[in-house]
């Protein structure tokens, strides 16, 4: 579908890029000729992603232990990043949730969802587009968010609120950069299966006919994501600033992913609060 060349010469950081959507766009990036950076807290992680994709497809890559909730620890991220050579790109793609009643939500869980999810991709985008403006380079921002910016979704409120922000953020700074060379563009994704998410969002006693119920009757590949991702990097994209692009097959268009939980009961809801204690 694209050149292999089409990210080359592009260096990109992407945070939580060690596992799931991370890893899959990290790979697609590497396929297509970039050099890739990713960033997480669990170095172990991290090292052992970039080892597999060193051996397959291969190509440049470089880790780099990084808590993106503290924004001292970012500028020091970008700091070391910056030594070697300038990034292109910024993947805003690390993110915390889980689904809760907000009478239950205690402020700890709260900024738990917030400090990585809204924080930290905002340290991000500062730290990175600072350092574009005063070496007067261009640059691109992809933040991966969800279609709760435009439904809002019941039960995991802190994750809407962080997505939002980061929506309005990235349709803000397309005016306010767009003249300095920086585009800032987004994906919506709708439900694209991974270990993490899955765990959070889909515990046992959640509906499990959701994704049939989407109308193509499916969940996403990562590979489509990737390739979207791919794209709105790319300087193919180059006229694509300020906006969101929904990947979900449709499925917000019917509901908001959030309507079963409605009707959950009360043992319900205090098992999966224990569940979360234990976890």
């Amino acid at each position: 579908m694209f050149e292999k060349n089409l990210l080359a010469a592009k260096r990109i950081l992407v945070t939580g890029g060690g596992s799931g959507l991370g890893a899959a766009m990290g790979r697609r990036f590497l396929e297509l000729g970039a050099e890739l950076i990713v960033c997480g807290r669990r170095l172990e992680l991290l090292e052992a992603t970039a080892a597999a994709m060193r051996l397959d497809p291969g190509g440049k890559i470089a880790t780099i232990r990084c808590d993106i909730r503290d924004g001292a620890a970012v500028e020091a991220m970008m700091d070391a990043i910056w030594r070697e050579a300038p990034l292109d790109v910024l993947v805003n793609n690390a993110a915390a949730t889980f689904i809760a009643q907000t009478e239950h939500l205690s402020f700890r869980a709260a900024d738990a969802i917030l400090a990585p999810t809204l924080h930290g991709a905002m340290y991000c985008t500062l730290a990175a587009g600072k350092r574009w403006i005063e070496a007067g380079r261009s640059g691109v921002v992809l933040s991966i968010l969800s279609t709760s910016t435009i439904t809002g979704r019941a039960f995991t409120v802190p994750s809407a609120m962080a997505k939002s922000g980061i929506l309005a953020m990235t349709k803000s700074l397309a005016v306010e950069r767009g003249p300095k060379g920086i585009r800032t563009v987004a994906i919506a994704p709708g439900a694209f299966p991974t270990p993490g998410a899955t765990n959070q969002l889909h515990p046992e006693g959640r509906d499990q006919g959701w994704a049939t119920r989407n109308p193509l009757g499916r969940t996403g590949e990562h590979r489509e994501l990737a390739d979207l991702a791919s794209f709105l990097i790319s300087d193919g994209a180059g006229y694509m600033n300020g906006e969101m692009v929904v990947q979900d097959g449709g499925a917000h268009l019917r509901s908001s992913g959030a309507e079963d939980l409605l009707q959950w009961t009360d043992e319900q809801w205090e098992k999966q609060r224990a569940g979360r204690a234990k976890g």
